[in-house]
């Protein structure tokens, strides 16, 4: 509405609302869609060149598990914590972003 009345001073006030709520549902639809159900594999500790490349990488899944929730108490407000794929490197690792 802002953007057809020509309004640049609402359009630049909503801009905040809108990236906050757009990257929300980003996010959360790479999380549903990463979700599994069991026989799928969903609910067991990840296997293969997973499994491999996070016990090579963090040592284990249950150091994975706490760096991720200390990234995840760092944040300040709210906000994500992913575990990405630099596909350059070859390697995983444990990222933050703002919500």
């Amino acid at each position: 509405e802002a953007i057809n009345k020509g309004d640049t001073s609402a359009v630049v006030k909503l801009q905040s609302a809108i990236k906050f709520n757009g990257g929300g549902h980003v996010n959360h639809s790479i999380f549903w869609k990463n979700l599994a159900p069991i026989h799928e594999g969903g609910g067991e500790p990840p296997k293969g060149s997973l499994g491999w490349a996070i016990d090579t990488q963090f040592g284990s899944l249950e150091a994975l598990i706490q760096r991720v929730n200390a990234e995840g108490a760092a944040l300040q407000g709210s906000g994500w914590v992913w575990l990405a794929l630099d596909k350059e490197l070859k390697k995983l690792s444990v990222e933050t972003t703002a919500n």
